[in-house]
């Protein structure tokens, strides 16, 4: 903890929407600093999906600035809330996850958040560690901290209860856990995205209501994913998976806008903000082109999931690919019977290329699938040897003959 509280609040603020009281952090930081005791900063994650994205890695890499100021992070396993269901931003009941599903899911976390978090100074909990523990007259008491009418100002709630949906009294109990989650921890400081800032004031409140200093919440901005719209999410196809293959991933991130890269540059990039602020003037200015700037975002997050060299074969294949208009060298080869006619949105969802064949007619609808170079007009197409098919931008098949 060699900074200063001012350059400390500077690395802090760096990103953050809000910080939930910044004169508390300030004190905590200079007991911290004065005590040589580290804060302990809280970060939970419920394994709802077995692999994390780039929107995801927005509070990992908050909590990796905690590192380098010397304190203590916690990456929280939620693998009891999950088997709950997060029920923030939902218009009905989630569905649960079975403990296997969440076993599963909480193993790859572990193996992900170690591409940006130091091992050896992250703390891994599970909350099933407390909560298995909790019997029901702690868990009455628990809930007794807390009032309905308060539960019913988060807006989801709000409207649900307006609109005459159900809302499960498990449901309720979620947020409840969560900011229990902060008084089993004693967490210091609790990251969240903007959508949990109810959740992460609830911990504020029970640790009050359990005798505790309040935590000072800081909450994070919902990526926005390749559209440029809506927040980087799986079911919308918009994400960047961090264990997506590093040209798939290269790719992806060349695909985002000039305006969208500097916000990733914010919040995902490890080069201080006077850097990013000389790489914003250098396209101003003209002496800077904006497809080389967002090719060093590229590289740096492919490097630090996938290392230096699969981030220079990745940006050569990008180059290769798309300013020379040549087909990468690792296209995938499927083998296939070409003596009659196949039917493309089935070839393209059996392969992988596509979610689902609605997506495919899509796709050939737009005139975004081609063979060899030729659009595609119909959804039967006579395939030969070694030719390829592309769907969309990077998305290619090479046929083998049987």
């Amino acid at each position: 903890m060699e900074r200063s509280v001012s350059k400390s609040l500077e690395l802090i603020r760096r990103g953050a929407v809000d910080i939930i009281d910044e004169d508390e952090l300030a004190k905590k930081l200079e007991r911290a600093i004065e005590t040589g005791t580290p804060l302990r900063i809280k970060a939970g994650f419920d394994p709802t999906a077995p692999d994390l994205h780039l929107g995801h890695t927005v509070l990992i890499h908050k909590m990796k600035h905690f590192q380098d100021l010397g304190h203590q992070v916690i990456f929280l396993i939620g693998d009891f809330t999950g088997l709950i269901g997060d029920p923030t931003g939902k218009s009905e009941t989630r569905p649960r996850l079975t403990p296997q599903q969440v076993e599963e899911n909480a193993r790859t976390y572990k193996e992900q958040i170690f591409k940006i978090l130091d091992p050896q100074k992250t703390e891994i909990a599970f909350n099933s560690l407390w909560m298995k523990k909790m019997d029901s007259m702690s868990m009455i008491e628990l809930c007794a901290k807390h009032t309905v009418a308060r539960m019913l100002e988060r807006d989801d709630f709000k409207k649900r209860f307006e609109a005459g949906r159900p809302i499960s009294i498990h449901e309720f109990i979620y947020p409840l856990i969560q900011g229990y989650d902060s008084v089993a921890l004693k967490a210091d400081v609790e990251l969240g995205g903007t959508d949990q800032t109810f959740n992460l004031l609830v911990g504020r409140h029970l640790q009050r209501e359990y005798g505790q200093e309040p935590q000072v919440v800081i909450t994070m901005p919902l990526l926005e994913g390749t559209d440029g719209v809506n927040k980087m999410s799986k079911s919308l196809g918009n994400y960047i998976g961090i264990t997506e293959p590093p040209g798939e991933m290269f790719g992806k991130l060349m695909s985002i806008s000039d305006e969208l890269m500097f916000r990733y540059f914010e919040l995902l990039s490890s080069l201080d903000m006077e850097q990013i602020e000389g790489l914003r003037q250098g396209i101003e200015e003209g002496s800077r082109h904006p497809r080389d700037v967002k090719m060093e975002l590229a590289m740096e997050l492919v490097a630090r999931f996938h290392g230096q060299q699969a981030a220079e074969k990745a940006k050569e294949g990008f180059v290769a690919q798309f300013s020379k208009g040549q087909v990468p060298d690792d296209v995938p080869v499927a083998e296939l019977d070409c003596s009659s006619p196949a039917f493309l949105p089935k070839l393209l969802k059996e392969q992988g290329l596509v979610q689902s064949t609605s997506e495919a007619r899509r796709l050939i609808k737009q005139g975004a699938v081609s063979v060899d170079g030729a659009k595609v007009l119909g959804e039967e197409v006579s395939l030969g040897e070694g030719q390829v098919i592309k769907v969309g931008k990077r998305r290619y098949l090479r046929i083998a003959c049987k």
